[in-house]
């Protein structure tokens, strides 16, 4: 095994902890939202609020995590910030009363979007370097992250009832993933006297590129939050499912996302971003389209598979795009993903309420024909390496903005 070789390697476990840090967190939290209810005494509109201040937090992040990424570097910022949502735990568990928690729950959305920002910096800066795609398979850690939490949290619960007890368990994890990656990320860039002082750069106006990947984002991600939160109500109420088969529909689109996560990197590869953001938004609206036409189960089991495979690497390969984009590109796209996530399912629930869920349905399935359209108007990267592959990678790239490693 090479230098090269081997130093890719470290890297790329070093941010996957990142990753997973990230989702393990958000979904413990969520895991124990009816403990929490339970122990704030809560209604179910005051439980909805409670999740919408994480949201809102985290899309209101931008001028914060802009500025942070500036001053500390991609690499301090993510380390940072993946102990401060250790201590958000603690904090959300010992929460006396329900202001308390909306507070802590605001400042959990600040946070993610730092750390969501900067370990993606981390990965765009992480393939420019070597030349490697690897973006996709971090974000499956995302998602073996919050496998990680439901495991960590049905162990607990088979013990005690705490949510403290549990919250700290779960914060000495996320502690131990941030040391993990400590060692092996990209060290922030020094002045010519060796200080960690960096140069400001004063904010500018998006480009016309940056608003399409912005726009890429917020659609892609509404078609993924729509299909984990609709999906199953669609395959009981529409399709006829019966109360065991309806939750394979959120089995289905969240497995077809883990699978294709895993693959993608070798798509991006052999075909190149662009192509996989098109071909694969394009599979996501047909065969969603084709499931709501055709009606029934097993169509609708096949679209919402469609999905899953179509929109998984969208938003990897969007976030390497910003990256390249200059220092308020990347907090921008992410934040209009926050916004995505936060606002997709309530409109998708508008319009059903108003016609019907197919309707409402149909609404992410156009969802993925905008990512497409908007695909076509990126300047996407030409195809890099494929893992394995013996081309050189030890001189570095300035693909990636150096203002975020």
């Amino acid at each position: 095994m090479s230098f090269a070789f081997g130093s890719f390697r470290r890297g790329q476990l070093a941010t996957g902890a990142l990753f997973c840090a990230l989702g393990f967190q958000y979904a413990t939290w969520a895991s124990r939202i009816p403990a929490i209810k339970t122990d704030l005494d809560l209604t179910s509109a005051q439980v909805g609020v409670l999740l919408m201040a994480a949201g809102v937090g985290a899309s209101v992040s931008f001028p914060i995590v802009t500025y942070l990424v500036g001053r500390l570097g991609s690499r301090l910022l993510s380390l940072w910030s993946a102990l401060a949502l250790a201590g958000v735990l603690v904090a959300l568990a010992a929460a006396p009363n329900y202001p308390t928690a909306l507070l802590v729950l605001c400042v959990d959305g600040v946070l993610v979007g730092c750390l969501n920002t900067a370990m993606n910096a981390q990965g765009a800066a992480l393939e420019a370097r070597h030349e490697r795609t690897t973006m996709a398979k971090l974000h499956a850690t995302f998602s073996a992250g919050s496998l990680l939490a439901a495991i960590v949290a049905s162990t607990v619960l088979a013990v005690t009832s705490s949510v403290l007890a549990h919250f700290c368990l779960a914060a000495m994890l996320l502690v131990l993933l941030a040391a993990c990656a400590q060692g092996s990320l990209p060290a922030d860039d020094r002045s010519a006297d060796g200080s960690k002082k960096r140069p400001r750069t004063a904010w500018r106006m998006p480009s016309r590129v940056t608003w399409w990947m912005c726009c890429a984002m917020a659609f892609g991600t509404i078609t993924e939050g729509s299909m984990n939160d609709w999906s199953t109500l669609y395959m009981e109420d529409v399709a006829g499912a019966s109360g065991q088969i309806a939750p394979l529909a959120i089995a289905v689109v969240s497995g077809m996302m883990l699978l294709a996560r895993l693959f993608a990197d070798g798509w991006r590869s052999r075909w190149g971003d662009g192509r996989v953001v098109l071909l694969g938004s394009l599979l996501a609206c047909s065969g969603l389209a084709f499931s709501l036409v055709a009606g029934g189960v097993v169509p609708a089991l096949i679209g919402f598979a469609c999905v899953g495979l179509g929109i998984a690497a969208v938003t990897p390969c969007v976030y390497v795009a910003a990256a390249k984009q200059g220092a308020n590109a990347l907090p921008l796209v992410a934040a209009m993903g926050t916004t995505g996530l936060l606002a997709g399912p309530p409109l998708i629930g508008f319009v059903a309420e108003a016609s019907s869920l197919v309707w409402g349905l149909a609404l992410v399935s156009v969802s993925a024909l905008v990512v497409a359209v908007c695909s076509t108007q990126l300047s996407w990267e030409p195809r890099k390496a494929a893992p394995g592959s013996i081309r050189d990678r030890s001189a570095p790239s300035d693909r990636v903005d150096e203002r975020f490693l």
